[in-house]
């Protein structure tokens, strides 16, 4: 029997099925080390077909996908970015054509309303205004050094936005953070320059380069502190804003006694910052103590504790939760429907998308989002209409 086969299939179903190794190991009654040696082909005897037919039940496959060779992936959406996201992306080349010099009130204006737009999970109307106003930016900060914190925010804003679509957008992601932090140090804004930095922590992050987001943001942050605490609320919440996507980048790597610890450092530091600041966040953050939660419980998903990632989202206070933008209000229900789905509480995570795809549906309707949807309706042993109505409008196949 070829191991190293079976166990790249058992990988790919495994992932297909949004289970960590852990949560695997933990399903077959093995441990997170069984799990990577029996997928790296490293088990010393073959596995007995027993093992082979817990598995397959586990994953909830025929027997025969882990045996075969050419396993049928389950019917998927389309990949390609919509269409003013990839005009957005094609952007970033050319940023400044067709640029004038504009006032600086009018710039303002528009680029608020993109992040207004974003907050609102309205992606795609965003990414449209976003090349123009990029354009105008780079022109006029050239004559006028204030237009620098304008034209950082604006990339802030599109490297936000194309992050959203993972690897399909990752590169003009990160090249637009990168700029972000060109166009926040020409500016001397501290407020700018941490907003730009936690940008560029988050692409790291995409790029799996964990241990290097968690450090620089949070040297970032001890650096900036001082100025940042001095700007009032945009500078503390660009300072919280910072100690959290520390955390975040501190769980990339598994769990592990240091990873949980550096997590909850990071997360105690973020909650202090919030405490002095209250709910009250600034620069379209959201930052405040139910945020600090909320990354609490996404932290906790990542670091292959489901089960206390459910138990901390019903800790949280509704009201405090509805008073946050839709955006974020989403994107902690999407990770909800992760946790509720890895804890067999299927109902619960059809539940958690749909309202997710109530308050906005094109956060639902991203790549990482419509594969939860699409594993859910293979899960569930018969998916009802609104499951499957939801499976439609994300574009799957049926």
């Amino acid at each position: 029997m070829d191991t190293e086969h079976i166990g790249r299939r058992i990988a790919y179903w495994r992932e297909r099925r949004g289970y960590t190794q852990s949560d695997f190991g933990r399903l077959m009654g093995k441990s997170r080390r069984w799990v990577q040696d029996l997928e790296g082909g490293q088990r010393q005897t073959d596995p007995r077909l027993s093992v082979l037919q817990r598995a397959a039940n586990v994953l909830r496959i025929p027997l025969e996908r882990l045996m075969t060779d050419n396993p049928t992936p389950p019917p998927g959406p389309a990949t390609a970015l919509p269409a003013e996201v990839a005009a957005l992306a094609d952007s970033l080349h050319a940023p400044a054509q067709g640029g004038r010099v504009v006032d600086l009130a009018g710039l303002r204006r528009r680029v608020t309303f993109c992040c207004q737009a974003w907050a609102s999970c309205h992606y795609t109307a965003a990414a449209r205004d976003l090349p123009a106003a990029l354009a105008d930016a780079h022109r006029t900060a050239a004559v006028s050094s204030e237009a620098a914190v304008l034209l950082s925010r604006a990339y802030q804003l599109t490297a936000s936005l194309l992050f959203k679509y993972g690897a399909l957008a990752r590169t003009p992601a990160v090249l637009a953070a990168d700029r972000a932090l060109a166009a926040a140090e020409t500016s001397g804004d501290p407020v700018a320059i941490g907003a730009a930095v936690r940008r560029v922590a988050r692409g790291l992050i995409h790029q799996q380069r964990y241990a290097t987001a968690t450090d620089y943001a949070t040297a970032t942050a001890t650096a900036l502190r001082p100025d940042l605490e001095r700007s009032g609320p945009a500078g503390l919440s660009a300072l919280g804003m910072l100690y959290l996507v520390a955390a975040v980048g501190a769980t990339g790597s598994g769990r592990s006694p240091q990873a949980v610890a550096t997590t909850a450092d990071r997360l105690g530091e973020a909650g202090e910052i919030a405490a002095r600041q209250g709910e009250d966040g600034a620069d379209f953050t959201g930052f405040g103590p139910t945020n600090v939660r909320l990354h609490e419980v996404d932290t906790l998903l990542r670091l292959d504790d489901a089960w206390s990632a459910v138990e901390a989202a019903q800790r949280i206070d509704a009201t405090a939760l509805a008073g946050l933008g839709r955006e974020r209000q989403a994107r902690h229900l999407v990770t909800t429907a992760r946790a509720a789905a890895l804890t067999r509480r299927r109902e619960d995570a059809v539940r958690d998308l749909l309202e997710a795809e109530r308050l906005a549906p094109e956060e639902v309707r991203r790549p990482s989002v419509t594969r939860l949807v699409g594993d859910l309706v293979e899960l569930v042993p018969a998916p009802g209409p609104e499951l499957t109505g939801l499976v439609r409008r994300c574009g799957l196949r049926s």
